[in-house]
C-alpha cells in the first residue's frame, strides 16, 4: 500500500506538470517593441513612385484649383490693412461679419450684435484690384478662426476702447464710434449711432481666439456669456462675396483723433 501511495503522489506531480508545460506551449509568444528605426524617403524625380503618387493626387488637385479659382465678386480698387486708426480693408472685414452674422445670432439668441471687432494681424493678404475668387478669401483668413460673441459690460467696452487707444492699430472695427481728445481719452463714445451707456450689456462679435484673451484683449475673458455662431471667418467673406458684383470700398472714420 505504501508503494501505491508513493506512485499515486508522484503521478499527481507529473500531471501538474505536464499541465504547465501545456499552457505554456499554447499561449501566443508575447511581442515587444525592442528598436524603432526611421528614414526620409525623398519625393523626387529620382523616386519610383513619384508618378503614382503624382497619377492619384492630380484629380483632387485639379479639383481643387477649379474651385478656389472660380470668379465671385470683383474689387474696383486694391484694399489692404495699412493705414493708423481705421482703413477701407479692416471697414469691409468688420461689416461683413456683422452683415452675415447679425441675423444667425438674431436667429438663435433673438439678441443682437452691437459692435465688431477683429485684429489687425489677423488679415494676412490684400485684395488685389480685379477679380475676386475663393483663393482670395483663402490668402486673407489662412485660419480655422470661427465666429463668437460675447456680452461684456460697460466697464469692458470701456477696456475695450482703451485697449484700443494704447495699441494705436487699425484693428478692424464695426458699430461703434469715438473721437481720442488730446489727453488720450475717449469721448463722444457711440454704438450703433447710440451714446454709450455704462451700465447696458453690450454683444460684440469677435474671433475664437480673441475671445479667449489672444492679442492681449484680456477684457473678452470677462464677457458674462459666450455664443460660438459655428460659421467661419474665411466662410463669411466667401458668402459675401458670392452674394456682391462689386465689393463696397468704406472709408468712414470710425476712430477721430481731436487736433
Amino acid at each position: 500500500m505504501v508503494k501505491l501511495k508513493n506512485y499515486n503522489v508522484v503521478l499527481a506531480h507529473f500531471v501538474l506538470f505536464l499541465t504547465f508545460i501545456l499552457n505554456v506551449s499554447c499561449n501566443p509568444p508575447r511581442l515587444c517593441v525592442t528598436k524603432i528605426e526611421g528614414k526620409q524617403i525623398a519625393i523626387t524625380n529620382q523616386n519610383s513612385e513619384v508618378p503614382a503618387i503624382e497619377r492619384f493626387i492630380n484629380p483632387y488637385r485639379e479639383h481643387i484649383d477649379k474651385d478656389l479659382s472660380t470668379v465671385l465678386a470683383f474689387a474696383p480698387e486694391t484694399l489692404d490693412k495699412s493705414g493708423e486708426w481705421q482703413t477701407p480693408m479692416g471697414n469691409l472685414f468688420a461689416d461683413v461679419v456683422y452683415l452675415k452674422g447679425n441675423p444667425i445670432f438674431k436667429s438663435r439668441e433673438n439678441k443682437s450684435m452691437d459692435i465688431v471687432l477683429l485684429n489687425h494681424g489677423g488679415i494676412r493678404s490684400i485684395i488685389p484690384k480685379g477679380n475676386i475668387t475663393a483663393r482670395t478669401a483663402f490668402e486673407i483668413m489662412p485660419f480655422e478662426n470661427s465666429l463668437v460673441v460675447i456680452a461684456l459690460k460697460g466697464e469692458q467696452i470701456e477696456e475695450l476702447i482703451q485697449y484700443f487707444i494704447r495699441e494705436k492699430k487699425p484693428h478692424p472695427l464695426h458699430g461703434l464710434s469715438f473721437t481720442i481728445d488730446k489727453d488720450n481719452v475717449a469721448k463722444n463714445i457711440q454704438i450703433q449711432g447710440k451714446y454709450f451707456d455704462k451700465e447696458t450689456i453690450y454683444y460684440v462679435g469677435t474671433n475664437d481666439y480673441l475671445s479667449n484673451g489672444g492679442d492681449n484683449m484680456t477684457f473678452f475673458k470677462k464677457g458674462i456669456q459666450k455664443y460660438d455662431l459655428e460659421y467661419k471667418l474665411r466662410n463669411i467673406l466667401i458668402d459675401y462675396f458670392k452674394e456682391v458684383d462689386t465689393v463696397s470700398i468704406i472709408s468712414d472714420q470710425r476712430i477721430t483723433v481731436e487736433k
